[in-house]
């Protein structure tokens, strides 16, 4: 039955493919490997973080050899991908030369900012060690914690951001997204010592600005209060800002682009936060009852 049919699928799906979302067949066209990405994520996670990910021993006398031997192979990678990436949305516009020099320029200022990147990762493990108890070392987090790997493939990923790159950061952090349930978009600013605890279902948004010393609980958003604008938004501040030493509990929301966070201020949890917060408040829910109903054998009841 199928192959009586096939004929007809096969010509409805080939006139489909002039739709200028599907453009396999324009040569112009370009896009970037995923596979390749994700595989210079995990160089790089083996750069900053050595013998955790793999089987080599850099950390003699001479570890300077597997850094410039590591990072010369992601190099290579991320010329590819970044030409790519900048053929997708510049070809039309910019000449091949003009291109090739854009790569040159982003994976210089890539490369020089890997040492600060390194040194801001390590603020991340110790944040989250002093904020777990349940953290037996350091090394736990670095090499099992998956809301630390979302943060690090966030950093990774918004230094081409702030370069104006295109796809390769959305990429890297959908990535990360797909693997802990994470999703912070490449955008955000966040400072240094920055947890996110029990990490699941956590959204910070493309405009969110976090300080340092913030702490976040699983399935907390800090999102926009509406998008029915779409594309005349972007651009825009539509996320919230969270000042230094702010903690929000688990599935707190806090929205809209002109709501601040302040300084040292503490959000319950399941708390829905649209107006901005003074430094060193609390933010509670109120009237909230919770009704425990005793076996139907018995006439107690209690009431917390």
């Amino acid at each position: 039955m199928f192959n009586e049919n096939l004929e007809e699928v096969v010509k409805g799906i080939a006139e489909n493919y002039s739709a200028k979302e599907i453009f396999f067949t324009d040569p112009g066209k370009h896009f970037p490997n995923k596979k390749a990405i994700t595989r210079m994520l995990g160089d790089l996670r083996r750069v900053m973080f050595p013998r955790y990910f793999g089987d080599e021993t850099p950390t003699g006398t001479n570890p300077e050899y597997f850094i410039g031997e590591t990072l010369i192979r992601v190099e290579d990678v991320l010329r590819k991908q970044l030409r790519e990436a900048l053929l997708f949305r510049d070809a039309a516009t910019k000449t091949e030369e003009e291109i090739d020099q854009r790569v040159d320029e982003v994976c210089l200022n890539f490369f020089e900012r890997l040492p600060e990147l390194q040194r801001t990762l390590l603020t991340d493990v110790q944040a989250a060690f002093d904020g777990d108890p349940a953290a037996q070392s350091k090394e736990e987090i670095i090499f099992s914690y998956p809301g630390f790997f979302a943060i690090f493939v966030y950093r990774i990923a918004h230094e081409l951001y702030v370069q104006n790159v295109p796809l390769i950061p959305r990429i890297m952090t959908e990535y990360a997204h797909s693997g802990t349930g994470v999703d912070i978009n490449a955008g955000a600013t966040i400072g240094d010592y920055f947890f996110i605890d029990h990490a699941t279902g956590v959204v910070i948004g493309e405009t969110t600005i976090i300080g340092d010393h913030v702490k976040i609980y699983q399935g907390v958003t800090l999102g926009a209060l509406s998008t029915r604008a779409g594309q005349k938004l972007a651009g825009v501040k539509r996320h919230p800002t969270i000042e230094d030493n702010v903690t929000i509990y688990s599935n707190a929301s806090v929205l809209g682009g002109e709501t601040v966070v302040g300084e040292g201020a503490i959000i319950a949890g399941s708390a829905f936060v649209t107006e901005s917060i003074p430094a060193g408040a609390r933010v509670t829910l109120k009237n909230q009852e919770i009704v425990v109903r005793p076996p139907r054998n018995t006439n107690q009841s209690w009431e917390i």
